[in-house]
């Protein structure tokens, strides 16, 4: 079992920046990949950035030259570095990890950016 628990979520007005992080504890040695989700309201959850453990890193594009995902392998977290927020990057921030065996998720923290 992995557990995941996300922070840095906040208010914040459009233009400024935040940074999330995501630990994970349990089985770790076992993720092969860790990455972001954000769900707004009424909208599908949507991949924002994955990094992989071999360091591969994946962004969607409405974020890319924006947002930065890094990875502290020996803390087993997670971060994503937003900057030049807008207000249509309001949403629930998910942290997810995979193994080859099962798929977990954090809890969610709220990202709201103010026009």
């Amino acid at each position: 079992q992995v557990q995941l628990v996300e922070s840095g979520g906040g208010l914040v007005q459009a233009g400024g920046s935040l940074r999330l992080a995501c630990r994970a504890s349990g089985n770790t040695f076992r993720i092969n990949a860790m990455g972001w989700y954000r769900q707004a309201p009424g909208k599908q959850r949507e991949l924002v950035a994955l990094i992989t453990v071999g360091g591969n890193i994946n962004y969607a594009d409405s974020v890319k030259g924006r947002f930065t995902i890094s990875r502290d392998g020996a803390k087993n977290t997670v971060y994503l570095q937003m900057n030049s927020l807008r207000a249509e990057d309001t949403a629930v921030y998910y942290c997810n990890t995979n193994t080859l065996k099962a798929t977990y998720w954090g809890q969610g923290t709220q990202v709201t950016v103010s026009s």
